[in-house]
């Protein structure tokens, strides 16, 4: 009996200065289980030796090279993204920052979930906190969604989509307002708004790296930068609510924000 063919999987990498991490998050993409892939590092104006590392895998990635900058990290690397996408000829699409890398059976776990399910439009996987040596797999509870406008979800990393719903996120979510919300923020409620639920599964596929680059160090909770984060949240699901008709919904999670934000901007 003839097998057939694997589907084929893009793997999107949006780097900017991870040299010291791209060998790991490459490697972790052409070691998986699933085989039919490509690979697009899409380099955003990197000022390390990023590209010198990137020339030793010229034979197994495409790579494209960003040539302006915003200087808004959110936006960057939506663009990033954006970029890989349009290069890319995959049925399915994997996020994936530099500094972040696959377990070798990731690609192939979400593949048989999508079999399975067959009107599935993405999927999110739990992420093992990755600090240098120490590795850390927390608890996933979701929230109270009678309090909170969206619910609970995991980095982008740890996200994949099928190409359909690749091409709405982008068509959706790629604009240039709301500069502290990034992507995965942005792919969750887009995603929560069109098919009411998120589907996170319960494995732990993805190393998501914690350092002192990390962009999420400045939102240190309760800060004036995390309620101006916050708020900009709540106004971006209020954007996506209009586009598509959804009921906008009133949760105290949003009237406290909104206090908070009033008094200390």
């Amino acid at each position: 009996m003839k097998i057939p063919p694997q589907i084929k999987v893009s793997v999107i990498i949006a780097n900017y200065n991870n040299a010291t991490f791209l060998e790991d998050c490459i490697n972790s993409v052409i070691k998986q289980s699933y085989k039919n892939l490509e690979i697009i590092v899409v380099d955003d104006n990197s000022t390390d030796n990023s590209l010198k590392v990137l020339k030793k895998y010229k034979k197994k990635i495409t790579l494209i090279k960003n040539k302006k900058k915003t200087f808004i990290g959110s936006y960057n690397k939506m663009n990033s993204y954006y970029k890989g996408f349009l290069k890319s000829n995959g049925k399915y699409i994997f996020f994936l920052d530099s500094d972040d890398f696959f377990k070798k059976n990731k690609i192939k776990i979400h593949m048989k979930i999508y079999k399975k399910l067959k009107n599935q439009k993405i999927l999110f996987d739990r992420p093992i906190m990755k600090f240098r040596n120490l590795e850390i797999k927390k608890k996933f509870i979701q929230k109270n969604l009678f309090l909170s406008n969206w619910p609970r979800f995991t980095p982008q990393s740890c996200i994949s989509v099928n190409r359909f719903f690749a091409n709405e996120i982008f068509n959706f979510i790629k604009i240039k307002k709301y500069a502290n919300l990034w992507f995965d923020f942005r792919i969750a409620v887009l995603s929560f708004l069109k098919y009411k639920k998120i589907l996170v599964l319960k494995d732990y596929l993805t190393y998501y790296r914690q350092h002192d680059n990390s962009a999420s160090k400045q939102y240190k909770i309760f800060s004036k930068i995390w309620w101006k984060r916050r708020n900009e949240a709540h106004d971006f699901f209020d954007y996506l609510s209009k586009r598509l008709n959804v009921k906008k919904k009133i949760t105290l999670d949003l009237i406290v924000t909104k206090l908070i934000f009033n008094l200390i901007k």
